[in-house]
């Protein structure tokens, strides 16, 4: 009897199975084994090359951020391109900036903000800008989780990450019931090193073809802050261009500019606001205080728009350099953020050149710029700042410092202080010295962090501060607590009384 079919089948099934594992037990030919070889050799090469690629392209980008910090300049990224100029943060590598500030845009700006403000600088000009592109609050993946890792490492790798308060070391001079404030005696031989070589390479540095040698004949005897205030007066002329100077005379557009000075148009006022963009403006609730004063000056890009509570909502003046005015990234001739209050313009011009010489050779394009917008804002009150304010003023600096300062011109904070102490009765200049809130945020607008935001590089801004400190009508206190300078307006001072040393 034969015997049943489904154990017949599951023999031959078994057979069949012991048949072809027979067969995969033969030996591959050597040709096809070779070429199997082969493949599996490349295949593990091309994926080692992408990963060692991935981690060369990582290294270099990192390296490039540290010797574009050190070989160049670290504040590069705040006070511009070409010459080094202002608050603008550098273009060199904006994907970069742009993923660690958490902007899918334009990030927002100075200087640079800048370079600061990368794109340096940075465009968060117009109130039509998403608050993740100003405030560098992004809301994607790389936003949350890669942002702040990769930002931690690069503040790392490039030594500007935000310091702790009390590590500031001889930048400030503390008092046991007060706390820290500006100190007044400060050099460049209490520079950490990195900022010490930055600053050196900017005092070697002469674009501007300075020549100043009253401080190497003799060193000055130190005057008082109410001696300090006299020279203001009597040898610095705020003055702007008007059109029956030459050669703006002889161009068809000359009659575009103001016919009267800018200190005639504005004021007299009783109190005014002088408002930096320094980041620690940032949670300082000083908004009402700002916009209890009759007038108030703000610089460049920055913004009130989501910020009122520390910073106010009223602008009577702006004073913008002409970086800002000729990037592309600040949208000037279009961005509704200058269309507020009074616009003063100011362009650094050769030191002992007159104005047709600096004409012919600006550091930007600002009578290009001016140009454009006047027909484009026909209405809007627009002065650009005669070029020799900035050197009378810079002399001042120099002459009261032991040492000598960057050949370059004074900041726009400092321009705009004293532009407003022409005008003003009292002036109340907010964060130029820090306060208790103290930090590397280089402006309250971005996230980006130099510790030559405060000590400056370019522009001599640490020997600004000193001289605003002595300056000071105000108290230490009113520095340390609210970051707020007091500072008497030129017009109220009495330099006819003898000077007592």
């Amino acid at each position: 009897m034969s015997p049943p079919l489904t154990v017949l089948n599951l023999g031959q099934r078994k057979t069949k199975c012991r048949t072809w594992g027979k067969k995969n037990d033969r030996p591959i030919p050597g040709a096809a084994m070779d070429r199997v070889s082969v493949l599996w050799r490349l295949r593990r090469r091309v994926k080692r090359g992408f990963v060692c690629m991935a981690l060369f392209c990582v290294a270099m980008g990192f390296l490039y951020a540290f010797c574009a910090e050190n070989s160049v300049t670290a504040t590069d990224a705040i006070f511009g391109t070409k010459a080094r100029t202002r608050a603008q943060l550098r273009h060199h590598w904006p994907g970069v900036e742009r993923v660690l500030r958490g902007a899918s845009g334009n990030p927002g700006s100075s200087v640079k903000q800048g370079r600061s403000p990368p794109s340096l600088p940075a465009s968060n000009t117009s109130a039509k800008v998403p608050p993740h592109a100003v405030k560098g609050d992004g809301h994607g993946f790389l936003s949350r989780v890669v942002t702040p890792f990769l930002g931690h490492l690069l503040e790392i790798v490039r030594g500007t990450g935000q310091k702790k308060e009390g590590a500031v070391g001889d930048f400030f001079r503390g008092q046991a019931s007060l706390g820290q404030v500006w100190n007044e005696e400060m050099s460049t031989t209490m520079l950490s090193k990195r900022l010490k070589k930055v600053v050196q390479n900017y005092q070697a540095m002469n674009k501007y073809g300075v020549h100043f040698e009253r401080l190497a004949s003799r060193r000055r005897q130190r005057l008082t802050g109410e001696e300090l205030l006299c020279e203001l007066k009597d040898k610095v002329a705020v003055t702007s261009l008007t059109p029956d100077l030459p050669p703006f005379s002889e161009l068809s557009w000359g009659s575009q500019l103001p016919p009267h000075l800018v200190t005639a148009h504005l004021g007299p006022y009783k109190s005014c606001a002088v408002v930096s963009s320094a980041g620690s403006l940032k949670n300082s609730g000083l908004g009402r205080e700002i916009d209890s004063h009759d007038a108030v000056l703000r610089f460049n890009a920055a913004p009130t728009g989501g910020y009122e509570k520390d910073v106010g909502t009223k602008t009577t003046v702006r004073l913008i350099n002409s970086q800002v005015m000729a990037s592309e990234d600040h949208h000037f001739l279009s961005s509704s953020l200058y269309s507020a209050g009074t616009l003063v313009a100011w362009d650094p011009a050769p030191f002992s050149s007159n104005l047709a010489e600096w004409y012919n050779k600006t550091d930007y394009p600002i009578f290009k710029q001016y140009q454009k917008y006047r027909l484009l804002h026909p209405q809007q009150p627009f002065y650009i700042l005669h070029p020799k304010v900035e050197w009378q003023l810079w002399e001042r600096i120099q002459e009261n410092m032991a040492e000598p300062i960057q050949k370059n011109p004074p900041s726009s904070g400092l321009l705009g202080t004293v532009l407003m102490m022409s005008v003003c009765e009292v002036v109340h200049l907010y964060e130029f010295l820090p306060s208790r809130r103290k930090t590397e945020l280089c402006h309250y607008y971005q996230r980006f962090f130099d510790a030559a935001c405060t000590l400056g590089a370019y522009h001599p801004l640490m020997y600004e501060k000193n001289l605003v400190k002595r300056m000071n009508r105000g108290t230490d206190k009113e520095i340390y607590q609210y970051g707020r300078v007091t500072l008497p307006g030129l017009a109220t001072l009495n330099c006819t009384a003898p000077r007592v040393h």
